[in-house]
């Protein structure tokens, strides 16, 4: 593929910063992973399960920042700063509001919610822990989350990458002092992941609503309720949508925890990996919700639909680089995050499906960043709530059939294979880009 066709230094320009912003996250929890499973197996296992009721609990919120994206791409689009800035100031009052409220559903439900992911009774009390100090940065990270999607509209992928590396690069070296100097252990974990999301979560609000305030167009004024309402059906349906696919991974997770201790281990290892790679990949999803949404708020669909052609081609080499270089690692990348034999053997018997899934996650990825900046989110919440019912069905029937560990991933795989059957139709009819669509 001849680099630097039309509209490739646009997509670049967005994607590569986007890149090091959300490769950050996933390395440091590779990170993570890797100086829990120090620990030991049972620390391993717990941060599996707590990490799948993270991404439930917040990553479902992330209409935080796929809904605000659009919204201030358009108002750029129309050259209207003033409603890009009203955008923002409606997410950030979102976010606080909504991670407050998380952060108390998660203290008063911990226990309840342990033993509906499945962890077991050797499970519970370090995963206990771990939750509730990792909780306490509920409204962090949706700070983070609303701020990503406020810059990301204004076509600045940049600052974004310098403040998530920032946090990070605290988190990782919060890490070992936590956990090992002072003796913390998997609280210590946690501890470090927390601080960490707060630092990053003042920063946007520094630059958001002071330093970079009147050059963004954002004035400080309380949001009217009704203001609220149109950003908050984009949510809902945007709820339906993270709600379902981050469920069906949540319940990936609890069957896996069901299968065994050393099977959810490996689950947790491997899915890390997984998202790791698939978030490279989104770093052209990115791109898109920013692009689409600027070129169709500037009433130009023939330009969205030209990048949109781009950056499904792009997704696809990148997802077929990924998946080749994740396979010729095998030898060697498993016993970087554990050392326990029975772990490495559960890992190896999953690590094809890891690879292979790649290139779909390429063109599924960047499927969905052009949706989002077409603002098709009703159609995004239906059809992921009926391809996510599929997975689940395959899911289900893990244990009663005895598959183990690959029946786990094989659900994962009917999840991604349906969300690009889904996002193929309206795209290839042309029906996406069309002002009834």
């Amino acid at each position: 593929m001849r680099l630097l066709r039309p509209y490739d230094r646009d997509i670049l320009a967005l994607a590569v910063p986007a890149l090091a912003g959300l490769a950050a996250d996933p390395l440091v929890s590779l990170i993570d992973t890797a100086f829990v499973g120090r620990l030991g197996r049972v620390p391993l296992a717990a941060l599996g399960v707590n990490t799948s009721i993270f991404s439930m609990t917040f990553v479902v919120f992330n209409f935080l920042a796929y809904g605000t994206t659009p919204r201030v791409g358009r108002a750029l689009g129309e050259d209207d700063r003033e409603e890009a800035g009203r955008a923002v100031v409606r997410a950030l009052t979102l976010a606080v509001l909504v991670g407050i409220g998380a952060l108390m559903v998660l203290q008063v439900l911990a226990r309840p919610i342990l033993q509906l992911m499945g962890a077991s009774a050797e499970l519970r009390g370090p995963a206990l822990q771990y939750l509730r100090v990792r909780a306490l940065a509920g409204p962090a990270v949706l700070l983070i989350t609303a701020g990503h999607g406020a810059f990301r509209g204004y076509q600045d992928t940049r600052t974004p990458m310098v403040v998530t590396i920032g946090f990070n690069i605290a988190n990782a070296g919060l890490d070992p002092l936590l956990m090992f100097i002072l003796d913390w252990g998997l609280v210590g974990a946690a501890a470090a992941t927390a601080i960490a999301q707060w630092l990053g979560a003042l920063v946007f609000l520094w630059l958001l609503l002071g330093r970079r305030r009147e050059a963004l167009g954002i004035r400080l004024q309380w949001p009217s309720l009704r203001s609220l309402v149109p950003f908050l059906k984009v949510g809902c349906d945007l709820l339906l949508r993270t709600g379902s696919l981050v469920g069906t991974m949540t319940l990936a997770t609890a069957v896996a925890a069901r299968v065994g201790v050393t099977a959810v281990a490996a689950h947790q290892v491997a899915h890390q990996l997984w998202l790791f790679l698939a978030l490279v990949v989104d770093a052209l999803a990115v791109a898109a919700q920013a692009l689409v949404s600027k070129h169709l708020g500037a009433d130009d669909p023939e330009t969205a639909r030209a990048v949109s052609d781009r950056l499904f081609q792009w997704g696809l080499l990148v997802g077929v680089v990924l998946g080749v270089g994740f396979f010729l690692l095998r030898p060697v990348l498993p016993a970087f995050f554990t050392d326990d034999p029975d772990t490495i053997a559960a890992l190896l018997d999953v690590y094809l499906f890891v690879a292979l899934l790649q290139p779909l996650n390429g063109l599924v990825f960047v499927g969905d960043g052009i949706y989002m900046g077409a603002e098709a989110f009703p159609y995004l919440a239906k059809a992921m709530i009926g391809t996510a019912l599929t997975a689940a069905a395959v899911l289900g029937l893990v244990g009663p059939m005895g598959w183990g560990l690959p029946g786990v991933w094989w659900g994962i795989a009917t999840l991604m294979g349906g969300r690009l059957a889904t996002l193929a139709g309206p795209y290839l009819q042309g029906r996406l880009f069309r002002p009834e669509a």
